[in-house]
């Protein structure tokens, strides 16, 4: 009778059994500098416990192979695609290729006329990595049809390896921590995804926030779901409008950090100030959060576009072999700081 066949080893696997981040263990694979003696022995020690082995820049695909990896963003400037966007890079420059970085800037235009023209795309890269993009069944479908290797960060129910968190136990844990802290009545400053959205995790963090009520019987005040995209300037005028127009909440959920720094600075410049009026949550960890006291759901950013770069790769290594996609969930976890305080 055949034995069955062991599941191939990951660099998750590498990275949990010598307890260092994704990103170290990338870099200490393929040794590149700024990694420790210490670091560098225990990702060996557990590569080869494990049997994993790094994909070599010196088997890149010949003949026809273009040089290039597209990483395709719904915008270049958001902090979480920019880190996400560095981490890639740095995989991909140490296995031989060069990046191509294509921002959709949040025009669904913009991406209409990419995934129209997936033909001229694969003449230019040679393989393709997305950040959180909300793609239709149709672009989806020319995706996967058009021979481009595939990796993507963020996204569900693909049909290429996906490396991501999941957003709506985030949001939950971020709500049920204002829950326990004795605040019944939240608001949250959602991102908002009307009409054709460009990223995927909105909904699932409103989702997160509405279950979290639903599991102590409380209901959603539409009056205190605000949109605020996922901006500074977002946070900044929805928290403006909440409290000028609508009513100040016990407590409020941030979609993530960046919005509830625009939330912290409305308060700020309305002479309020949080935890005192009103305690914060977020998602993120932006490394203004420690700075700011923003108490957050932390995220491993660049971890994520590590572990999808390594993916990718595998797959340009491996072209033609049996390798059904993958996808990988990374943990998050609850940083608390100065922003949220039990209700008085």
């Amino acid at each position: 009778m055949p034995q069955a066949k062991t599941p191939r080893a990951t660099i998750q696997d590498v990275a949990a059994l010598s307890g260092l981040s994704i990103c170290t263990v990338s870099r200490a694979l393929r040794h590149l500098p700024n990694v420790s003696e210490q670091a560098q022995a225990r990702v060996s020690d557990a590569a080869a416990k494990l049997g994993y082995r790094a994909s070599s820049a010196a088997s890149r695909l010949a003949g026809g192979s273009t040089g290039s990896l597209a990483i395709i963003a719904p915008t270049a400037t958001a902090w979480f695609f920019a880190r996400a966007v560095e981490a890639a890079e740095e995989v991909f420059a140490d296995s031989g290729y060069d990046t191509v970085l294509i921002s959709l800037r949040n025009q669904p235009s913009v991406q209409r006329k990419l995934f129209g023209d997936l033909a001229g795309l694969s003449q230019r890269v040679d393989g393709v990595l997305l950040l959180n993009i909300a793609l239709s069944e149709p672009e989806m479908a020319a995706l996967a049809g058009s021979g481009l290797p595939v990796a993507s960060v963020g996204m569900h129910d693909v049909p290429w390896d996906n490396v991501g968190i999941d957003n709506e136990e985030a949001a939950r844990t971020a709500t049920n921590h204002l829950l326990g802290l004795g605040h019944w009545d939240l608001a949250i400053l959602a991102g908002s995804e009307t009409g054709a959205p460009s990223v995927v995790t909105a909904s699932e963090r409103l989702r997160g926030f509405e279950r979290a009520l639903a599991e102590h019987d409380l209901t959603v005040d539409p009056d205190l779901v605000m949109a605020a995209g996922s901006s500074i300037e977002g946070g900044r005028l929805a928290m403006t409008e909440l409290v000028e127009n609508r009513r100040m909440p016990s407590a409020i959920f941030a979609g993530c950090d960046e919005t509830a720094f625009g939330a912290l600075m409305a308060l700020r410049d309305l002479g309020l100030s949080a935890p005192k009026n009103v305690s914060i949550i977020g998602i993120d960890d932006h490394q203004m959060s420690w700075y700011l006291g923003l108490t957050t759901m932390s995220q491993p950013v660049a971890d994520q576009g590590a572990f999808a770069a390594n993916l990718l790769i595998e797959r340009l290594h491996r072209s033609g072999l049996p390798n059904p996609p993958s996808s990988h969930v990374l943990d998050t976890k609850l940083v608390e700081r100065k922003s949220t305080r039990r209700r008085r």
